[in-house]
């Protein structure tokens, strides 16, 4: 019983608990009681929509929301919100308020005030002053007109609302009070016309509005301050420039709207700054053009809209970086051109939509253009004018869920078009021109299969008997190929290659069953060609039935470097379009010199500069070569630089063996050009060998040498005595003056010999002392000249015999002066008519034949010239004519001067005519122009007299040689190169190339003569001597060879200990008239050029 009273008790406590609960309850209702017409919610009091025109009074302490919207107040009285402690939210909005209304000491605690759509044109600081908790502040639709500096007060205010006013200008500061806590700020449908830069000092804002206002520019740094910024709109602007580092700055950025602008292009420069960028909405735009890595800065981008633009090509570059991209909007745009590889990159893409656009050749001909988006999902094709689907149209799509192919007059499908796309779940479809032949009898069980009918819309249009009938009612036996009405290619257009400026000509062909009108176009690179001459013929031809031929030629002129690219035909009619094959037009141009080398002249250590640059098509590639090779002293020793980045080939610390011509050479597949530039090394005057003493027995032999280098070659003067020099008929020079030969030396000759040498550089001199011994070098018995004849030796020594063949000689001389100056007269006037120049910019030189070209870039035959004489002002004719003479100038001495370094004279050398060279002419050539001693490089010469004939330079006069006695053995100039029978001590394989002097024969082996030729200019035929000059004579005595040194001045690396006793040894040749010793003349009053010697009986 105890425990039922217990157990009763507990049971009351709840229900009474809920008695007092519910009176609670009850009296509270009455404390928060509604005014009358006002509705009460929780603790909103709504008092909006009753066209109030005050507010009602006896407002109840309780109320936390007030909503006085939509009425008619002009005015609010603060006294009456003196009981409204709790209030934090009031709506003021559609009222016909003109300044922010005092609330009185309860808008300390308002936390959301709404003034929007009343006659609000001025905000004072003092009137939002006593809203010390204030965080939104709605001020849209009012009639403020500019916001000044220090407009809002102090305040905790993180939503602002400024929408459709008629503010125009915003001072700086005038945000500068909310900077701390502000983070959406909307100043959308306003008329500002510029956004100050760095307006907006609020480093907490995260949503700026600025839609429908009339900024056109942005400029740099316009934002700079919005650091937490992630959403900005400025739609609806007419911005047309966005200038570069326009959003700098906003570095937390993530979804930028500028739809309905008037944008041209989208370029890095403006979009600098937003990595973080995720959404970029571009639509509406009149935007044409993608600069190549315009995403180089926004590669977080998750969606790009850029709908209804201008776009009319997507490039290969147009979306690179975007590997982030899940959606692509790219609709209602121009698009005809989509470059393979254009969506390479888009690894992550998912939606792609290029709907309303013109890529029908795209998805026609390329051959998988998604083939990249391997993650793709949803595909939006309709409304392109496709009218055909090949099995490359889809390839690689191998997760597409959705495909849109509606909208396309699409005629053709191909077996199996879709057959890659494994997991296609929808796939839209709408045509009623299909051409239902043998090869669309795959589709209607397929779609049935794949349960697509619901989305696809298809019928025929081809048979007539089919046509308008679904496929899916087309019975499998109906869908037959009794014809071809769809054009079918039988000729390609070829590719080709043409010079710059020429005319080209492409042919495409192409045959159909049809009689519907056929339509022609040609593209260029996959787009379509507007230029060019189209010419479109027809004609019919019998093949199983009446079949129309169709041929369309497109003809280009005048082609240029744009012309270039891959052409293609496209043939169409109502039944589909047929593509050619691409044929490939190349255009090529001649190279041609921008920059081309200069002659040159520089100081020995300096860097030489050699520039040469060529443009053409394809681009030529620059090479060198040094004397007609690829021999560089430079290059062995590194001293050669080529800067191919600026056409310039450089020479550090330049050497004499550098010297030479330099030749530029531009090539490609047009063809090649060279231009040529001669580097001269200056270099003072040294000697090459020091200068030694002689000690020599009175009548012997002395020479003494003076081996000179510098350039260019420094002339030489001796002195004896520090006076100068008298010469005699014993003194002679050689080799340039390096050699002075005293022949027969007295005691007289001795002493101190000064050579001094000089060139335009400086000066260098050196004493040599000649030291005669006393006492006879030979048996005055013999009186006469040591020979060797077919009997044994012979001794000369009668006087009269000697003068009576020195008086025969004049008389001789003197006869061939007449002739000489007749033949030289003839030949003058028959050679001047064989002088060409052949221009050497378009003329190929190839490696292995040596470079006569001259600085100027030309290649010119040998021609008859006048060259001045150094020795007097007198000139000397020179003719390259086999019968005439070519004859070489003299020095002060009247010696023949072998080489100093001009080409005429190294031409002089060569030639068969001049002092009657005979042997190999390798060390004769040009420097760097090495041969080897082939039988077609040798010259052998033969005549029945072979002897040299000069004019002097002053006096003009053929000058005869001048027998000379000897006593002993008769002893000839070791350095004469046309001294006969006389060797020159080889200098240890340092020279290279000898000369062959041979004693002038009487009769040559054919076989001997057919293998040697003469090595003349360029444009000469090669000159061969007569094979029977003098039967009559002996056979030809072998010589032994003579080393020619190129250069005089070059250093002459003989034995100095040389043996008098191997000098000069004479050698009669046993013919039966006269055999010729060559000796130079010793001056300009000696003749003693060529003198025949006595034979014994």
């Amino acid at each position: 019983m105890s425990a039922a009273k217990q157990l009763l008790g507990a049971a009351k406590l709840p229900i009474i608990f809920l008695l007092f609960s519910g009176l609670e309850f009850t009296f509270g209702m009455g404390e928060k009681a509604c005014p009358s017409p006002c509705k009460c919610v929780g603790d909103l009091l709504d008092c909006s929509r009753l066209k109030l025109g005050k507010v009602p009074e006896n407002l109840p302490p309780w109320i936390v929301q007030l909503d006085l919207s939509h009425n008619k107040l002009q005015s609010l009285d603060g006294s009456m919100f003196t009981k409204l402690h709790h209030l934090s939210e009031i709506k003021l909005n559609n009222n016909d308020l003109d300044s922010v209304p005092d609330l009185g000491p309860c808008s300390v605690n308002v936390t959301f005030l709404s003034l929007a759509n009343n006659r609000i044109a001025k905000i004072m600081a003092e009137q939002l002053q006593s809203f010390r908790s204030l965080e939104t502040l709605d001020l849209s639709n009012n009639n403020m007109g500019e916001l000044r500096a220090a407009t809002f007060p102090l305040l905790p205010l993180k939503n602002l609302f400024m929408s459709n006013n008629r503010i125009s200008s915003l001072e700086p500061g005038c945000f500068e009070n909310l900077s701390s806590t502000l983070q959406i700020l909307k100043l959308s449908r306003n008329r500002l016309s510029t956004v100050p830069a760095k307006i907006f000092q609020l480093p907490n804002l995260q949503h700026l509005e600025l839609n429908r206002n009339r900024v056109r520019r942005i400029d740099g740094l316009t934002f700079h301050g919005l650091h937490s910024l992630k959403s900005l709109k400025m739609q609806r602007n007419g911005l047309s420039r966005l200038m570069d580092g326009a959003f700098w700055g906003l570095s937390n950025m993530e979804v930028l709207q500028l739809d309905y602008n008037n944008l041209t292009e989208v370029s890095k420069g403006w979009l600098y700054g937003l990595l973080t960028l995720q959404r970029l909405h571009l639509g509406h735009n009149a935007i044409s053009r993608i600069r190549p890595d315009a995403w180089e800065f926004c590669q977080k981008l998750s969606e790009l809209d850029l709908t209804s633009n201008h776009l009319m090509r997507l490039e290969e570059s147009s979306f690179v970086g975007l590997s982030l991209l899940d959606e692509l909007h790219v609709g209602n745009n121009r698009i005809s051109f989509i470059a393979d590889g254009a969506f390479r990159g888009l690894s992550h893409l998912q939606t792609l939509d290029l709907k309303n656009n013109e890529i029908s050749w795209t998805i026609e001909d390329m051959n998988g253009p998604f083939s990249a988006l391997d993650k793709l999902r949803k595909l939006f094709l309709q409304g392109n004018r496709i009218r055909s689907v090949t099995k490359k149209s889809f390839s690689g799509l191998d997760t597409l869920e959705h495909l849109d192919l509606s909208n396309n007059a699409i005629m053709s499908i191909q077996g199996n078009a879709f057959s890659q796309i494994k997991q296609l779940q929808e796939l839209h479809l709408n045509t009623s021109s299909l051409l239902c032949d043998c090869q669309l009898k795959w589709l209607p069980q397929w779609v049935a299969e794949r349960e697509f009918v619901p989305f696809i819309n298809a019928s025929c249009a081809h048979p007539l008997m089919l046509k308008g009938k679904s496929v899916f009612s087309v019975s499998q036996e109906d869908f037959v190929c009794d014809d071809f009405p769809k054009p079918q290619i039988t000729v390609q257009p070829e590719t080709q290659a043409a010079l710059r400026g020429s005319n080209v000509t492409f042919v495409c062909s192409a045959a159909s069953s049809s009689d519907s009108p056929m339509t022609f176009a040609w593209k260029k690179d996959n787009e379509a060609l507007n230029e060019g001459e189209v010419h479109n013929q027809a004609h019919l031809r019998a093949l199983a039935g009446d079949v129309t031929e169709y041929t369309t030629t497109l003809r280009l002129r005048h082609v240029d470097f744009a012309s270039e690219g891959r052409y293609q035909c496209v043939i169409s009619n109502h039944f589909g379009s047929s593509y050619s094959t691409k044929a490939k037009l190349t255009v090529n141009m001649l190279p041609s010199f921008n920059k081309m080398p200069m002659d040159l002249t520089i100081r020995a250590g300096a860097t030489a500069r050699l520039e040469c640059a060529a443009g053409g098509h394809p681009a030529p590639q620059i090479a060198w070569q040094k004397d007609g090779g690829t021999d560089f002293p430079a290059a062995r020793e590194r001293r050669m630089h080529v800067m191919p980045e600026d056409d310039v080939f450089f020479i550090v610390d330049v050497k004499t063996e550098d010297i030479g011509v330099y030749s530029c050479t531009a090539q490609n597949s047009a063809g090649a050009i060279s231009a040529n530039a001669t580097l001269t090394v200056l270099e003072t005057p040294s000697f090459l060998r020091p200068l030694m003493d002689r000690t020599v027995a009175k009548g012997e032999t002395a020479v003494l040498q003076c081996i000179a280098g510098g350039s260019p070659a420094p002339k030489l003067n001796w002195t004896k005595d520090d006076s100068p020099l008298v010469t005699t008929e014993r003194h002679f020079f050689a080799a340039g003056n390096q050699l002075l030969i005293i022949v027969d030396a007295a005691e007289g000759d001795a002493g101190k010999y000064t050579c001094e040498m000089s060139n335009p550089l400086g000066a260098a001199r050196g004493d040599v002392t000649l030291v005669v011994l006393p006492g006879p070098n030979c048996d005055p018995a013999q009186g006469g000249v040591v020979g060797t004849g077919p009997g044994g030796p012979t001794v000369e020594g009668d006087g009269w015999t000697t003068v009576g063949i020195v008086v025969i000689a004049v008389v001789c001389c003197v006869v061939g002066t007449s002739l000489v100056w007749v033949v030289i007269i003839y030949h003058t006037r028959r050679r001047n008519e064989d002088c060409s120049v052949t221009n050497t910019d378009e003329t190929n030189l190839p490696a292995d034949i040596p470079s006569y070209l001259s600085s100027q870039g030309t290649l010119a035959d040998r021609q008859d010239t006048y060259v001045p004489s150094e020795n007097g002002s007198s000139h000397q004719f020179m003719s390259s004519s086999i019968s005439g003479f070519y004859l070489q100038q003299k020095d002060l001495n009247g010696l023949c001067q072998l080489d100093t370094g001009s080409e005429a004279d190294i031409e002089a050398a060569i030639d068969p005519l001049l002092c009657h060279y005979q042997g190999p002419i390798g060390s004769l050539l040009r420097r760097g122009n090495l041969y080897g001693p082939e039988s077609s490089d040798t010259f052998t010469g033969c005549g029945p007299d072979q002897r040299a004939t000069f004019i002097d330079s002053y006096s003009g006069s053929l000058t005869s040689s001048k027998r000379r006695e000897h006593c002993g053995m008769p002893t000839q100039d070791p350095f004469d190169p046309l001294a006969t029978g006389v060797r020159m001590p080889p200098p240890n394989g340092s020279l290279h190339g000898s000369l062959h002097l041979q004693n002038q024969g009487c009769s040559l082996e054919r076989d001997r003569l057919s293998s040697n030729t003469f090595m003349g200019t360029f444009g000469k035929a090669p000159w061969r001597p007569q094979q029977e000059l003098c039967p009559g004579y002996g056979p030809v005595t072998t010589r032994d060879p003579v080393l020619l040194h190129e250069n005089p001045y070059a250093a002459v690396d003989m034995d100095l200990d040389y043996d008098p006793d191997r000098i000069g040894k004479a050698q009669d040749t046993g013919c039966e008239q006269s055999t010729d010793i060559y000796e130079l003349p010793f001056d300009s009053n000696r003749t003693t050029n060529c003198q025949p010697s006595r034979t014994n009986s």
